[in-house]
């Protein structure tokens, strides 16, 4: 169930169409492996895989009993923003990265720096200042998936439809970004929901694109497939729902197809969606 080391991930941009052209791939040694830069939170391994359903789940009403329970909490740290860095730099404990992330021409770009791939002093600085601002530890200025997930949600929160990716109807839409790992629901152009950072389907087991229906919402779900638990599961496609995990969303790997929330979002999604509302995803995961 557990994956013991991550993987560089390719580049990404805001859209695919506007997508800067790729850093080039990082040299040989331990710049190709990248891990997490500080020990996880509580209860929390290196790196989470997430308890997918896969497969359809068996139907049924639940009572208001079973209702009426809430989940449990996350346990404190669970959500924190670790950034994925080079090995050598998490082994030596560095105060300034001098690696060029996977994401360095994107990071430069939304700081409005030179954008040469290249990683300078003034770069790394100027990463430092923005990881710092947002919580992301270690604040080595190294520009990894993490950063970029953060910039990413910085952009689409003012307005998440700028782009009109998603279709805008008079009913409730869950709008779901690939591109960005971002979700939110909109009636009309009114956003009801998010936008916040998500996690989508792995390469092989892509969160499938296009229209969908919620058709089945389990508050206590869980999954028969990992027997571990699903909280505020809202299936829309087969097996793959919203539903909040237990560990770090913001990993280099992604989910079996289901759409990954923190907790807390999870929890206020359920309070937003019904069944028989409509779920519209496109786009593509980075290094999907």
């Amino acid at each position: 169930m557990f994956l013991a080391a991550a993987t560089v991930l390719p580049t990404a941009g805001t859209t695919r169409a506007a997508a800067a052209p790729a850093s080039p791939p990082p040299a040989a040694g331990a710049t190709t492996e990248l891990v997490p830069g500080v020990p996880p939170g509580p209860q929390q391994p290196w790196q989470f895989d997430t308890p997918d359903q896969m497969l359809p789940p068996r139907v049924y009403t639940p009572t208001p009993e079973e209702d009426a329970v809430e989940p449990r909490d996350a346990a404190p740290g669970t959500y924190d923003l670790i950034e994925y860095v080079p090995l050598g730099d998490a082994v030596a404990k560095v105060a300034c990265s001098k690696q060029a992330g996977p994401y360095q021409r994107q990071v430069e770009r939304w700081l409005k720096r030179k954008v040469d791939g290249k990683q300078s002093a003034a770069d790394c600085k100027a990463i430092r200042n923005f990881q710092k601002k947002h919580g992301i530890k270690p604040a080595i200025g190294f520009a990894g998936p993490v950063t970029w997930a953060q910039m990413m949600l910085i952009s689409a929160r003012k307005n998440p439809n700028a782009a009109k990716k998603c279709p805008v109807r008079t009913y409730r839409v869950a709008c779901v970004d690939l591109d960005r790992q971002v979700t939110w629901v909109q009636k009309g152009k009114k956003v009801v929901f998010g936008p916040v950072p998500m996690r989508s389907g792995r390469k092989g087991y892509a969160t499938r694109a296009g229209w969908h229906t919620v058709y089945w919402r389990h508050k206590n779900h869980w999954s028969t497939l990992y027997n571990q638990p699903m909280p505020y599961a809202q299936f829309f496609d087969g097996g793959q729902a919203f539903h909040a995990v237990y560990g770090s969303i913001h990993t280099t790997v992604g989910s079996w197809g289901c759409v990954n929330l923190e907790l807390a979002d999870a929890r206020k999604l359920w309070g937003v969606l019904k069944k028989g509302d409509r779920v519209f995803v496109w786009g593509r995961r980075p290094g999907s």
